[in-house]
């Protein structure tokens, strides 16, 4: 991984999102989730393009997970990085937000495609709520394929880097139903929502080159 900081800018994340939305639509998602923290932003802006006249907004919910863990220094600190194990932070409440899954088209949203990991853990769990839903409705989804959930993913950039897990090829492979704004080299990625100095980080972001763009 390149040890340079890319400083992506608001103005870019928006217009990232603005560009995708017409391949999305074609998906016609009925539900975002959006992985937190970084999905959330996304998912926001995306909403905006997906919007259809006359039609209400797509409903968004959050889960949050986190790939990161607190690590011992011989010193007696802690250091943070990437853990090998997703922990669940927050998960949909289906009862709660009366969110029926099945035979329902859903978009993924998250910021970037790194180790897939974190992708590969809230698509697999997603997938078995969908079927647990189904099977309490004493639905047979193999036989009846119309209530079938379909799940697809949305990110701003995909990393070109070895994954450490695996999605769905019928995923991954259709332009349909995976959906990365920008491919780009394994780089440290840094986004304006986690910074703590907006003005400094938009600042290196137009000298990088990572504000906007033309179309």
């Amino acid at each position: 991984m390149s040890d340079e900081k890319q400083y992506i800018s608001y103005n870019n994340v928006h217009q990232l999102c603005q560009e995708a939305a017409p391949k999305i639509k074609a998906f016609k998602p009925d539900i975002i989730i959006a992985i937190g923290g970084g999905g959330f932003i996304p998912a926001r802006i995306l909403r905006t393009f997906l919007k259809e006249p006359n039609t209400p907004n797509i409903r968004i919910f959050a889960i949050i997970l986190s790939l990161y863990e607190n690590i011992l220094t011989a010193s007696g600190g802690e250091v943070e990085q990437i853990g090998v194990k997703v922990q669940r932070t927050q998960w949909i409440d289906y009862k709660q937000c009366k969110l029926d899954l099945v035979g329902k088209n859903v978009l993924i949203v998250d910021e970037v495609d790194d180790t897939r990991t974190t992708l590969h853990y809230a698509l697999s769990e997603l997938e078995k709520d969908a079927d647990e839903q189904a099977k309490a409705k004493g639905i047979d989804v193999e036989k009846n394929p119309e209530f079938k959930t379909t799940f697809s993913i949305f990110v701003l950039h995909d990393k070109v880097k070895p994954k450490k897990a695996d999605l769905p090829a019928e995923i991954v492979n259709d332009n349909n139903r995976y959906f990365a704004a920008r491919t780009v080299p394994d780089s440290w990625l840094a986004y304006p929502w986690e910074s703590t100095d907006i003005v400094y980080h938009t600042k290196m972001a137009i000298e990088q080159g990572n504000d906007v763009f033309l179309p």
